[in-house]
């Protein structure tokens, strides 16, 4: 007992950090620290029972809230080695860590501590370090005082002086009224907490004899030491000298815990409530699918409906969505299968069941080299393209969850825009889907129907992750340009919060009508045009442009690409056809003229398809010569002489070798230009289709974009006998309509500055009706892009000079004569490269487009750049400027 302790005057110090061990408490530590080691070693190992250590409370010196009295400020020590159990400190001397580091840290030394002894020892050595360590049981005796704090050797000593009472004080302080009825107040909370604890542990029986036979005293420590309370609840009982100070905090932390205690059995008779209602409910019904198994009125639904909520407790729903889950399955139970609204609630639960909640693609580590290897297999060319897809995945590698752009692939068809993006979820190694959006005009397209209407379904989004059955899929949106709008809805408003990584998180379908997660997943859009796009829609997006292919990147396509594609889909090899790269060639320059290279294989297959006619022939031939060798040897079953042969069975992989030789064709089909016009016809192109076709006055060369790439347009113009009037025709819209307009009036104010009167005679102002003509007049044209084309033109009519064959133009003027920028630069450039064109002439502020221009296609062409209509002209006509001798300026 305590009061049967005699103290000695000075003890040694074992620190616990953020730790009080109280009188009567026993507590099981490890030491492993050399100073701890040694501490142990000498002061309880060697001295066997007499040995006592003081307990010292120790917490760090930036924790600013400390409870109780501290040591001063000039005891404050640079201290090491202090460990969860135990620690030492040295004044100004470093001591190693038992991990062999020398980590220094500020700590302060509580100023009261307990005296403790070992009621056990156990010795032992770590391998292969060699290391000693100790376990000590520790039980506390009596609290202490420290008078002063020294070092010994590697651990610390402490001179001390006893704070409990002696056992002459404690009998007379029992005397005390207040401290009798702070006793009995304690016995009373402590025992309600016993026989509470009696129902649940059955070892609670010596905690009843203890609190019978332990002075009172002693049983505040013992009872607040078992509990879990703070470090500085525990510093407050340690510093609580005074009995009644002492009884007061333990019987509030006796009866806090009380509390808990019956707080936590009421939560668990709820629980338990709960979880009997459930059984009395599953009993209820086995026994109604018991009785009606004994009428024979028993059926599949209701193991059906078992099934089906298996399927949906296994989908991994969010605790929400779960429980609105179960409202519609106890819904569907109550319902008859013939009634009307089974079907739709059944089939609406088995979506909720078959959607990927939680369960993902497992990504593998990005490997952006082979990602990359595998966009050059893939796709020729488009190097810039690429190196932005690279840029995606290198970030995607870096931060996984990372809320990368929407990239959205914008060009002409059959550029690879859609091969791009499969190129994409195969490098990430997740599913992909592809949704289309051409020509949808409903709303519900996207968002789905709300149930309350007949036939209703989930959006083509939902869809698609039902499909692929997982949450993270490379999502395709194709045609994202192509989506119209009605009293349906607009879908492209519906897809702001698709594509929107704040909004998508809690995307709410229509017919889910709860919300669900597209966060993960990683949308890639395409689309021909960017001008149909909703501005809003447009702005969450990255849009990278693919404007199309040059005859020499077309031709690398064919021979790595597309022949042995072609070849394989026909059943052909390279020993059945062969198509020079010459003769390619003359299929890109005479059969093709686009931005991809669809039509380009469409030609090719129709080559190959001429070589598999011929192939097939040859095969029927060499079958009907040669139907003797097939004799014996290859026949698996031989017939009796007379029999009637039904069926000959080859044996595979004997002579089927031989007989595929005997098969084969003698020579290949070599495809040569004459070949080629018989396969694919005359050429429908030219190359002296321009030249042809300005071989007049009054016709230019214009250079235009369309969804299908760039496109050459000639602009015819004409005079007749009138009123000076203006007639436009080929389908245009208002915006080229007025930019003839401009045209006109440009050239009619600077008349008298040319002398186009003195010049040709010929009265601009009255007498003569001007007709403008933009032939392939089923096509419709639109833009701006066409003013310094149109004014080529009428100067050139009433000029009576020809335009240069070999230079075409673009760009927007002013009714000044300044030559304003445009778009689709490149696809201009490219198309005019691809109909044999060897001069453009560009507005000056267009210089900054050329970049993008591939190198091959710049050195092949001649840019001139001009900043006024007068630079135009000046390139436009051989020699210059038809009324440059007439001009004043």
């Amino acid at each position: 007992m305590a009061e049967s302790v005699e103290l000695p005057s000075r003890l040694a110090i074992l620190p616990f950090r953020n730790k009080v061990l109280l009188p009567g408490a026993i507590i099981r530590i490890r030491c492993t620290s050399p100073s701890s080691v040694k501490l142990v070693e000498q002061e309880l190992w060697q001295r066997e029972e007499k040995g006592l250590i003081g307990v010292l409370p120790v917490r760090d010196a930036a924790e600013t809230a400390s409870v109780g009295p501290m040591l001063s400020p000039d005891v404050v020590f640079n201290v090491e080695g202090v460990a969860t159990d135990s620690g030492e400190r040295s004044s100004k001397i470093p001591v190693s860590t038992s991990d062999g580091k020398n980590q220094q840290e500020l700590i302060q030394w509580h100023t009261r501590g307990v005296a403790a002894r070992a009621l056990h020892l156990s010795r032992g050595v770590e391998k292969p370090s060699g290391r000693v360590t100790y376990i000590v049981v520790l039980e506390g005796l009596c609290r202490f005082s420290v008078q002063e704090l020294s070092v010994r050797g590697t651990y610390y000593t402490a001179r001390v002086s006893r704070l409990d009472m002696t056992k002459a004080e404690m009998d007379q302080a029992e005397q005390d009224p207040d401290l009798i009825a702070l006793s009995r107040q304690f016995k009373a909370t402590a025992m309600e907490l016993i026989s509470v604890l009696e129902q649940k542990q059955k070892t609670v029986g010596r905690t009843k004899v203890l609190l019978e036979t332990v002075p009172v005293y002693r049983l505040a420590d013992i009872f607040v030491a078992s509990f879990e309370i703070s470090f500085e609840e525990q510093l407050s009982m340690l510093d609580s000298v005074d009995l009644k100070i002492r009884l007061l905090k333990a019987t509030e932390l006796v009866d806090r815990h009380l509390q808990s205690i019956r707080v936590a059995e009421k939560i668990t008779q709820k629980v338990e409530g709960q979880l009997s209602k459930s059984q009395k409910e599953f009993l209820l019904r086995q026994q109604m699918r018991a009785i009606k198994e004994e009428l024979g009125d028993n059926d599949d639904d209701e193991d059906d409906v078992a099934a089906l909520e298996r399927k949906m407790q296994g989908a991994g729903m969010p605790p929400n969505i779960w429980k609105h889950a179960q409202r519609e399955l106890r819904r569907l139970r109550k319902m008859q299968p013939q009634q009307p609204g089974y079907s739709s609630s059944r089939v609406y639960l088995e979506l909720l069941a078959d959607l990927p909640w939680q369960k993902g693609s497992e990504e593998r580590e990005l490997d952006l080299r082979a990602a990359k290897e595998r966009l050059d297999n893939d796709h020729y060319g488009l190097v810039k393209i690429k190196q932005r897809i690279i840029e995606y995945l290198a970030v995607r590698k870096l931060k996984p969850d990372a809320r990368g752009p929407v990239l959205c692939f914008v060009g002409p068809p059959g550029v690879g825009k859609t091969s791009l993006a499969s190129s994409i979820a195969a490098a990430l190694d997740r599913k992909f889907v592809r949704i289309s959006l051409g020509g949808v005009k409903d709303e519900a397209d996207i968002r789905g129907h709300r149930r309350t209407y007949i036939g209703s379904m989930p959006g083509r989004l939902v869809e698609g992750l039902k499909r692929v059955a997982v949450n993270n899929p490379v999502m395709l949106l194709d045609e994202i340009d192509k989506t119209g709008s009605d009293v349906r809805g607009d879908p492209a408003s519906a897809l702001l919060e698709v594509l929107d990584p704040e909004q998508n998180k809690t995307f709410n379908d229509h017919y889910l009508n709860v919300p669900f997660d597209l966060s993960k997943v990683i949308f890639v859009a395409t689309a021909n045009r960017i001008q149909p796009i909703p501005p809003p829609l447009l702005d969450r997006m990255e849009v990278i442009e693919l404007p199309g292919y040059t005859p020499e990147e077309k031709l690398k396509i064919a021979m790595d690409h597309l022949i042995p594609r072609v070849l394989d889909q026909h059943g052909l090899s390279s020993e059945n056809l062969q198509i020079p790269e010459a003769t390619v060639k003359l299929v890109i320059q005479r059969y093709t003229r686009e931005a991809g290279v669809r039509s380009l294989e469409r030609n090719l297959a129709a080559l190959a398809r001429a070589a598999a006619v011929r192939v097939a022939e040859e095969h029927a031939v060499s079958v009907s010569k040669d139907m003797h060798s097939i004799d014996a040897p290859l026949l698996d079953n031989r017939l009796a002489d007379g029999a009637e042969v039904e069926m000959e069975v080859l044996p595979m992989g004997v002579n089927n070798h031989e007989m595929s030789n005997d098969f084969r064709s003698t020579s290949p089909f070599i495809v040569d230009e004459a070949m080629l016009e018989k396969v694919l016809g005359p050429p429908r192109f030219d190359d002296k289709e321009t030249a042809e076709r300005v071989t007049t006055p009054g016709v230019s060369v214009g250079l235009v974009w369309t969804t299908f790439g760039g496109e050459v347009q000639f602009v015819e113009a004409t005079s007749t006998m009138g009123k000076g009037d203006l007639h436009l025709t080929g389908q245009l819209g208002d915006v080229i309509k007025e930019s003839a307009q401009i045209a006109l009036t440009w050239v009619r104010s600077r008349s008298s500055d040319f002398q186009i009167e003195a010049a040709g005679q010929i009265n601009l102002m009255e007498g003569r009706d001007i007709h403008i003509h933009f032939p392939a007049g089923a096509v419709p044209k639109d833009g701006p892009s066409a003013g310094v084309t149109l004014v080529t033109s009428l100067v050139s009519l009433f000029s009576q000079r020809n335009v240069r064959a070999d230079t075409a133009m673009t760009g927007e003027m002013t009714l000044r004569g300044l030559v304003l920028p445009v778009g689709g630069i490149k696809d201009k450039i490219l198309a005019a490269h691809r109909y044999g064109i060897k001069r453009v002439i560009l507005p000056q502020r267009n210089v900054k487009d050329l970049v993008e221009v591939p190198a091959p296609v710049l050195a092949s062409l001649e840019i001139l750049l001009a900043k006024t209509m007068e630079d135009v002209l000046e390139q436009a006509f051989e020699g210059g400027c038809p009324w440059r001798l007439h001009a004043k300026l």
